[in-house]
């Protein structure tokens, strides 16, 4: 290689590292059907063994939930308990809590956040929302979407229409609450507004 090719070289290095820079946190993506995989999740928060479903997914767990903003390896003590938010991904379209776990809970709360990057700001969006059991979404601190009925995990079962994702990052919160049984799950996606996956989204696992 002559000079001038180790010059240009240099000068595209450089210029690679500084977009990197400037973007920051690592980026990720939908997949094709438009459904965020990677996490942060903080889990499991064990409630008392007669615990609502339907009365635990309306408290706060952790104070304002709606605002979290964890990076991977912050602590939160909850119930007496120490937890860390951990990086994960989902295998399948849905995140499986006691899967990722390794262990069968009941009667436990799980948070999962991540961080949506829009290059302009998308607007007339729908957030399509499956849970198993009782599930609830924030968006950038408004809550979007609930369920608070124990039921099984089944795709775009409650659907927030003309949601808007502003430009730069938008902050989502999953809630998620098990009542008991091998299934804890999961799914989130955003469509357009006649159904498309939206899927030129960037998700970030840091602010």
């Amino acid at each position: 290689m002559n000079t001038k090719s180790m010059i240009a070289t240099s000068v595209a290095l450089v210029s690679i590292l500084a977009i990197q820079s400037k973007l920051g946190a690592e980026e990720l993506a939908p997949n094709s059907d438009g459904f965020i995989r990677d996490w942060l999740m903080l889990a499991p928060i064990q409630l008392a063994p007669d615990s609502d479903g339907s009365v635990a997914i309306d408290k706060n767990q952790i104070p304002d939930e709606g605002l979290l903003k964890p990076k991977a390896g912050d602590k939160a003590t909850v119930g007496g308990k120490e937890l860390t938010w951990k990086k994960v991904k989902a295998a399948d379209y849905f995140l499986d809590l006691n899967a990722i776990l390794s262990q069968q809970t009941e009667k436990t709360v799980g948070y999962a956040v991540c961080y949506v990057r829009a290059e302009a700001e998308r607007t007339n969006l729908q957030l399509k929302m499956g849970s198993n059991d009782e599930g609830k979404v924030y968006l950038n601190g408004k809550m979007l979407l609930k369920s608070s009925e124990p039921r099984e995990l089944a795709q775009d079962a409650d659907v927030a229409r003309n949601v808007t994702l502003n430009k730069g990052v938008n902050v989502v919160v999953f809630k998620i609450f098990n009542e008991g049984g091998s299934d804890w799950q999961g799914c989130l996606r955003f469509t357009d507004a006649v159904g498309k996956a939206v899927t030129n989204l960037a998700i970030q696992l840091e602010p």
